[in-house]
């Protein structure tokens, strides 16, 4: 197969111990900040942890806790990061502190680049869909950034992306910016054993979805297939371990490891991501969770697209620890009935009926499929689109 020229890069500092986050303002220090606004939301506020970060900064007095902003929502929409925004400005912060799982991170890079770029209103950046700014035409940011992931899946500590709900146009919207990923990252697996089973699940869920859509992306490389491969494996033989018993911290670090590699991976070698575009459909329309709808919707986009998945399907199966079969056919055949056989041993979701959607809904989560900015890589052809649709709905 002829190799493809790609580049290859990392720029967050991964921060993995357990009792990290006690390291945070110390980091802080080194990076030269003063003056940090903690984001996070409401349900980690009830369970304390918002109290022990403030706790942490309490007990030093070389960096101040400038403001503390809780109100991140799920999913959060633009107008909740335009809030978050003006409260980073108010707060005279010089520095973004992240606690939480996609949407408080999310959030907090939508904030980093508004406050570096002169932005109030981050609308305007990700009107029709979204945006791509690459090195060198971006050439980072400058607010220092620390985020602490409090679920095992995004990865959005790592991850240039995030996405935000553009209520005004009703369509999720992605902002790709090299460097807006937090400078580091702090891998506690402290921090996500009060997880609970759902999310923990579909959190997991997540991450092995930009693990497989990295394995078989035609863009795909050597330093790609590493981190997705061992993603791969880590979140296979530590998902049901984490499941069992959620205080084993062995268990919850491997996946904490395996969300950020499987990030680095997917966006390293970004080209047709199907998956993703049908679950920011179905995110957006019916407002089904991120990790839910990649649950869902991993073995049917791949049953459905042999025309996609055929090509690399034997280094997917190898990572699934899997032996190829005799065509790819039923290599690809195998590794859906895995996947189907892996949800069922770890009970999870494996369609939408919890969530009723109707026919007016089913109708335009075809027509948001589209319109994702994720369409553009890989154009899925209509029928395979309501094949999809109808097949989990």
């Amino acid at each position: 197969m002829k190799s493809h020229p790609f580049d290859y890069q990392m720029k967050t500092i991964v921060h993995a111990r357990e009792n990290g986050i006690e390291n945070v303002p110390s980091l802080f220090r080194h990076m030269g900040a003063k003056r940090v606004v903690l984001f996070s939301d409401k349900g980690l506020e009830a369970f304390g942890v918002v109290d022990r970060c403030a706790d942490i900064f309490n007990r030093q007095a070389d960096v101040t806790l400038a403001g503390t902003f809780t109100a991140i929502e799920p999913d959060a929409a633009c107008r909740n990061i335009n809030e978050a925004i003006a409260y980073a400005r108010d707060c005279g912060a010089d520095a973004i502190l992240a606690v939480g799982g996609g949407s408080v991170i999310d959030a907090s890079k939508g904030v980093k680049y508004a406050l570096d770029r002169g932005l109030a209103d981050i609308r305007g950046v990700i009107a029709g869909g979204g945006r791509l700014e690459v090195w060198p035409e971006s050439q980072g940011f400058d607010t220092p950034h620390i985020a602490v992931p409090t679920t095992a899946g995004t990865g959005a500590e790592a991850s240039p992306i995030a996405v935000f709900f553009n209520e005004e146009e009703n369509i999720k919207a992605s902002l790709v910016a090299s460097g807006l990923e937090a400078d580091i990252a702090i891998l506690d697996p402290c921090m996500t054993t009060g997880l609970p089973k759902g999310l923990t699940r579909s959190t997991a869920f997540d991450a092995l979805t930009h693990a497989v859509e990295a394995l078989v992306s035609p863009l795909s490389n050597s330093f790609t297939d590493a981190y997705a491969m061992q993603a791969t494996r880590l979140i296979i033989d530590n998902l049901p371990r984490a499941l069992e018993a959620p205080g084993d911290t062995a268990a919850r670090g491997a996946l904490l490891q395996a969300s950020t590699m499987a990030i680095s991976a997917f966006y390293s070698s970004l080209g047709g991501i199907p998956i993703h575009n049908c679950a920011h459909a179905f995110g957006a329309v019916g407002h089904i969770p991120h990790g839910d709808a990649n649950t869902v919707l991993m073995p049917v986009v791949i049953a459905a697209l042999p025309e996609f998945y055929g090509p690399k399907i034997g280094k997917l199966a190898s990572a699934l620890g899997l032996m190829p079969e005799a065509d790819d056919a039923r290599t690809l055949a195998s590794v859906v009935a895995f996947l189907k056989d892996f949800q069922k041993r770890i009970g999870a979701d494996t369609t939408f009926s919890a969530w009723a959607l109707d026919d007016e809904q089913k109708k335009r989560i075809m027509e948001t499929v589209k319109k994702d900015m994720a369409y553009q890589f890989y154009a899925i052809r209509d029928e395979k689109i309501a094949q999809i649709v109808n097949g989990v709905a």
